[in-house]
């Protein structure tokens, strides 16, 4: 796949275009974000990645199209996860409802820089050492392993991040937020607000996520542009994705088991196209249809079996 270097700036044009309309269009009047409002953008930002997927397949073919959909489907999934800590920080931090999508935005901006650095780093890793692939496929195996046998209701700390502490100690921060302002001046001091700390965790803290969703989408994908873009995409709208299940995340109990699954089927699938391409050993590549395919199944067994046990319980 050779991406021309028009194509790779007019991506970047295009996702901050959107991203300024979507801060010019729904930040313009600080509002709390209702699930219908939120619904419309996640319809939106789904099809701008449905049509992104077009031009991909129209551009350089329907195996790359392929690939594209099962990686932004991967790291949209996986993203899910993050809603969670998300959910966590901003309550830790008590953002004001009117000012948490801006939160988000910023903070996965913050996000998406950091993911493009790592997305770099994986890319030059995977083109001069073809055995990457052994410690990405161990890496989801084990990472699978742990997600499988976690606690759902285990809660993360907000104030394990080491960034956020060290910003806190170093720089004078005030406990009063002041709109969506990241400074404010107190008692004729300049200091940080709640808010420039808020932003600061999110976007940090999803590094820690990408160290698993990254390798994921390498699993399936090896084209750098490819990985980039199904980022860019789900992150994009996953802040829409925030407030349409802010109230339903408590009822994917189940969400974890499924992608423990996922992780395992790319682990599996990373190792087997390791053994292919180092050695001359007989084993079968699993086609992206098929990682497709398994990804879709298994993201609607586990949502269905999630909202069906906590209906369950609710009439127990």
């Amino acid at each position: 796949m050779n991406v021309p270097a028009w194509l790779w700036v007019a991506t970047l044009v295009g996702i901050i275009g959107v991203i300024a309309l979507d801060l010019v269009i729904v930040d313009r009047r600080p509002h709390p974000f209702g699930p219908k409002e939120a619904a419309r953008w996640v319809v939106f930002y789904v099809v701008l990645a449905a049509l992104f997927a077009v031009f991909i397949g129209i551009y350089f073919g329907p195996s790359y199209s392929g690939e594209f959909v099962a990686g932004y489907l991967t790291e949209y999934s996986l993203s899910v996860d993050n809603l969670f800590v998300f959910l966590v920080i901003m309550t830790s931090f008590a953002v004001p409802a009117a000012y948490q999508h801006r939160v988000l935005l910023v903070g996965i901006l913050i996000a998406l820089v950091l993911r493009g650095i790592l997305i770099v780093l994986g890319a030059q890793l995977i083109e001069r050492f073809s055995g990457i692939f052994y410690i990405f496929g161990a890496f989801l195996l084990f990472t699978a392993w742990k997600v499988w046998l976690s606690n759902d209701e285990d809660e993360p700390d907000p104030d394990g991040n080491g960034l956020v502490r060290f910003v806190a100690r170093r720089f004078p921060t005030s406990t009063e937020y002041n709109g969506t302002k990241l400074t404010a001046v107190v008692a004729g001091q300049r200091m940080l607000t709640p808010m420039a700390l808020v932003m600061l965790a999110i976007g940090t803290t999803d590094l820690l996520f990408a160290l698993d969703s990254i390798p994921a989408v390498f699993g399936i994908t090896s084209e750098a542009y490819i990985v980039f873009a199904a980022n860019a995409f789900a992150l994009m709208g996953l802040r829409q994705l925030f407030f349409l299940l802010k109230g339903l995340l408590g009822s994917l109990q189940h969400l974890s088991k499924g992608l423990a699954i996922i992780l395992g089927f790319i682990g599996v699938k990373l190792v087997l196209q390791a053994v292919h391409e180092t050695t001359s050993l007989p084993v079968p590549v699993i086609p992206v249809w098929m990682s497709l395919a398994v990804i879709v199944v298994v993201l609607a067994v586990t949502i269905i079996w999630s909202f069906a046990s906590s209906r369950s319980t609710k009439e127990s």
